[in-house]
């Protein structure tokens, strides 16, 4: 497939590097070196590459005006690598957010993966979970999965925003209704089990994706494109 990508880099030199791969992988590159630069267009990106740190302002203000209008893949470039940073950029609507250094061939694959997810699902795809809440069931395929309460409850607020990471505060805060306090590793065991018990019903998908720093995906696809 043949994209358009938006490079928005004030750095000459990475702005160039980020354009060349794209070039080697067949894309079109169009290079902004600030947000002014790249608002005329963004109407014409498959996919935009956004730094935070621009001469005239942060990336994310560039952010959250794309997402206001448009489903447009969005992969930051940052130099921040706090935690509090990422999350931001996500929560803003970011598909994907890259630290400084990186590898060009990283941004690629990351390009590819956040394409991938923003395919619709074939017509009439039978992968596609069916949540019954009063069986605190979900149905894929042919086959009924028995859930705990937690579990269900995890799995129906990662499903309502597929393609969005939520951290564990935020998955915390949602399938506990007293509000109680537990640790990391609670919510990855819940996840865990979880993994577990979708793989009975369709052991060659894979549902909810690990992001390392930042919490859990729901990104339903063949295993074998993970």
């Amino acid at each position: 497939m043949t994209l358009t990508v938006l490079i928005v880099e004030d750095e000459p030199r990475l702005a160039s590097l980020l354009a060349d791969y794209c070039r080697h992988e067949g894309h079109t590159p169009l290079v902004a070196g600030s947000l002014a630069e790249a608002r005329p267009h963004l109407g014409e990106a498959d996919v935009l590459l956004l730094d935070l740190m621009l001469p005239d302002g942060n990336g994310l203000e560039l952010c959250r005006e794309v997402r206001a209008s448009s489903q447009l893949p969005i992969l930051i470039l940052s130099a921040r690598v706090d935690e509090l940073d990422r999350l931001l950029g996500l929560e803003l609507g970011a598909d994907d957010y890259i630290c400084k250094p990186f590898s060009p061939r990283e941004v690629m694959a990351r390009i590819r993966a956040v394409i991938r997810r923003s395919q619709p699902a074939p017509a009439g795809e039978h992968s596609q979970p069916v949540l019954d809440q009063a069986r605190l069931s979900v149905r894929l395929g042919a086959q009924e999965v028995q859930l705990s309460q937690v579990e269900f409850s995890l799995l129906a607020y990662l499903a309502a925003h597929p393609g969005h990471i939520r951290s564990r505060n935020q998955i915390m805060d949602q399938i506990y209704a007293d509000h109680r306090v537990v640790s990391d590793r609670t919510i990855d065991s819940h996840v865990k089990k979880l993994r577990q018990k979708l793989a009975q019903g369709l052991p060659d998908w894979q549902f909810v994706d690990s992001v390392y720093g930042a919490g859990y995906r729901y990104d339903p696809r063949p295993a074998a494109a993970s």
